[in-house]
């Protein structure tokens, strides 16, 4: 297995949210927001059921999700077209970020329902159980102690809601990595192949995300490999 090599925890350049954003992520993040929709209808029942016996949040009629580390709001622009039922706080802690996402935004018709924070994921600004659903895709591995990020994002989901993680996973060996940059990198820029590659190598192994969750209480089997460079993490908040 590759040892781990933290790449910078925010990407907080013009230039890496101008190549950040340019890169082709349509087909993961559809594979994304279609997991994510498909996991919502039992939690909009728990939290609705919660939020009757007192313990939940407001109405769950419109379902509220944090989006940690959206960038440039691909995602959460993708998850509203879908979705009408859905409004989103989309939070990174780089400028630069939001700034390319605030124009992602401002060319649809549905600034009304993304709301882009700047925030910092180990330390969030919310009250506990303030969530239906808290997602992220790719923050993990920019994070040097992950642990943190997924206690706030526990801490911040109402009980019954969804935890819905997605990111990389590092590959055993540089071989395998380098094959993966060719596979799905093929036709980008130098820079953005090299933030691939270092991605890749920050990411967790499969392993080491399964100890994180057993540690917050939650079982192993609730992280699973997904795609042959993808852990995805799904669970319901107790």
């Amino acid at each position: 297995m590759l040892t781990r090599i933290l790449e910078p925890e925010v990407m907080d350049t013009s230039e890496e949210a101008r190549d950040y954003d340019a890169m082709d992520h349509a087909e993961v993040n559809r594979a994304f927001v279609t997991d994510l929709i498909a996991a919502l209808p039992a939690v909009l029942a728990n939290v609705s059921a919660n939020a009757q016996a007192g313990g939940g949040p407001p109405d769950a009629g419109s379902l509220t999700v944090l989006d940690l580390g959206a960038g440039t709001a691909q995602i959460p622009i993708e998850l509203c077209r879908r979705l009408a039922a859905v409004e989103v706080i989309a939070i990174d802690a780089a400028a630069a970020m939001l700034a390319v996402a605030a124009k992602n935004v401002a060319d649809t018709a549905l600034g009304e329902r993304i709301r882009l924070e700047l925030a910092d994921a180990k330390q969030l600004p919310y009250a506990d159980r303030s969530f239906a659903a808290v997602i992220s895709n790719s923050i993990v591995h920019h994070i040097p102690e992950p642990r943190s990020v997924l206690a706030e994002a526990v801490r911040t989901t109402a009980p019954g809601g969804l935890l819905f993680f997605r990111d990389l996973l590092r590959p055993d060996n540089r071989q395998s990595l380098d094959r993966l940059v060719e596979t799905y990198a093929a036709g980008a820029n130098e820079h953005q192949r090299r933030m691939f590659a270092e991605s890749l190598h920050a990411a967790l192994s499969l392993s080491e995300i399964q100890s994180l969750v057993a540690e917050l209480g939650f079982a192993r089997n609730t992280v699973a490999q997904t795609t042959d460079r993808h852990w995805t993490w799904t669970a319901r908040r107790a």
